[in-house]
């Protein structure tokens, strides 16, 4: 009897655990977050777990449209900013019982692509959805002419890319404030471009003006694009140790890295293009062919010529992470016809140099070594159909000067002396101003 009541209570213990054992967790959308980059729109949807997704189009009216398996909505699409993109509005809904479905309402048809990308120190799971434009926008464009009758005289073409951005940061810098080499690096870029733009018979070209990320690869397309003279990609290191430390300036290799820490670099900048959903298994045929033709001896020698000059002008300022220009095979410097370098500003991740690379005194400082760097080099060797080298065909080059620049600066970066700089400017002393013309002597 009492065995019977037992077992009476117990199975219905059992039934009332079964009753309110908790159903499966399902995925939640925690986050929507979006960007416009010149071609594209793209929209990440942050996720607790790794999602499962399937992708369709509508027309009559045009939307896109994704279906997330058992995912709950946890969040709000009212604080994305629409404008300047082909989203109209963005709505939800519940299908099959547990299924969440987002549409995005268009003003145009679009092209969308669509990948996942896994959790990593910054971010959770993620769902990536960009939208590319089938009717190109209005972009301003750099007017460049290139010719080989020397009247023409043309500019000499700066193409300044910032590393990263978007969804992608680059670098830490250290906690709490976590400052993001994608920041940092544009703001540089900026700040290059702006010298530049003051100076007669340069035209700088940002690659990136904004907070969107541009694949390595059409990195290297846009600058051929622009007709470019030079290409300069611009980041931030960061290191398992916080006490590295240093600026250092890098060209592409043709064979192996110049040393254990240049190879590691490169892979890391090279796996940023996870964030972009390409594969990085870059065989291109026709570049191997090309990187043993003459124009790729010239782009290299070039480089580490300009890569000199820029790190010597960054010693003035900063430490050198290495004294010499180092090589590894960098996806971005990939341009055989185009002379290309990257430089790393400094360590991210070393609290010092964060706490410099934050500073708007500091970026200008380094903005102005790049610069230098640059434009000393094309002083010497300018292109046959630029301006400069039509000055130069008259016996005269002129220099306007920048913040920061002192006039034995200026003798040594274009090889003179004091002394003829100071007599060829009829200068009673060393006193310079900011914005006045210098005429360089000949050397």
């Amino acid at each position: 009897m009492k065995g019977g009541k037992f077992g009476a209570v117990l199975v219905s213990i059992l039934l009332c655990m079964t009753v309110a054992a908790p159903a499966a967790l399902s995925m939640q959308l925690k986050d929507v977050r979006l960007w416009r980059a010149p071609d594209h729109t793209r929209v990440v949807f942050d996720l607790d777990s790794a999602p499962s997704h399937n992708l369709i189009t509508l027309d009559n009216p045009h939307r896109v449209v994704i279906d997330l398996k058992d995912t709950q909505f946890a969040t709000s699409f009212s604080g994305l900013t629409l404008a300047n993109t082909p989203i109209v509005k963005m709505r939800h809904g519940i299908r099959k019982g547990d299924d969440l479905r987002i549409v995005l309402d268009l003003s145009e048809q679009v092209k969308p692509r669509s990948f996942t990308l896994k959790a990593n120190e910054v971010r959770g799971n993620r769902l990536v959805l960009d939208l590319y434009d089938l009717t190109p926008r209005s972009v301003k464009q750099p007017s460049v002419k290139k010719s080989v009758d020397s009247s023409a005289k043309r500019d000499i073409v700066i193409a300044i890319d910032a590393g990263h951005g978007g969804e992608d940061p680059g670098a830490l810098g250290p906690k709490p404030k976590r400052l993001l080499e994608k920041n940092v690096v544009l703001a540089i870029a900026k700040d290059v471009q702006g010298l530049f733009e003051k100076q007669k018979g340069f035209k700088p070209v940002l690659i990136r003006t904004g907070d969107y990320y541009v694949g390595l690869k059409k990195r290297r397309d846009l600058a051929r694009k622009y007709q470019a003279d030079i290409f300069v990609s611009i980041h931030a290191d960061a290191f398992s140790s916080p006490k590295a430390k240093g600026s250092s300036v890098y060209t592409l290799s043709q064979r192996g890295a110049s040393s254990t820490f240049a190879k590691f670099l490169a892979e890391r900048e090279n796996a940023a293009d996870l964030v972009g959903g390409v594969s990085l298994n870059d065989k291109d045929d026709q570049l191997a062919q090309v990187l043993y033709d003459m124009s790729m001896s010239y782009s290299l020698d070039a480089s580490r010529g300009i890569g000199g000059r820029v790190l010597g002008e960054m010693d003035h300022i900063s430490k050198l992470h290495r004294t010499r220009v180092e090589q590894a095979a960098f996806a971005v410097l990939k341009s055989p016809d185009i002379p290309s370098i990257l430089v790393e500003t400094g360590f991210i991740s070393n609290p010092e140099e964060a706490r410099l690379l934050s500073t708007r005194n500091y970026q200008q400082k380094m903005a102005r070594a790049i610069h230098g760097g640059i434009q000393a080099w094309f002083y010497e060797h300018p292109p046959a159909d630029t301006w400069l080298a039509y000055q130069q065909q008259g016996q005269q080059r002129e220099y306007t000067i920048a913040r920061g620049d002192t006039l034995s600066e200026i003798a040594q970066r274009f090889n003179v002396t004091v002394a003829s700089l100071r007599s060829r400017n009829d200068l009673a002393g060393n006193v310079i101003k900011v914005g006045q013309k210098l005429i360089i002597p000949t050397s």
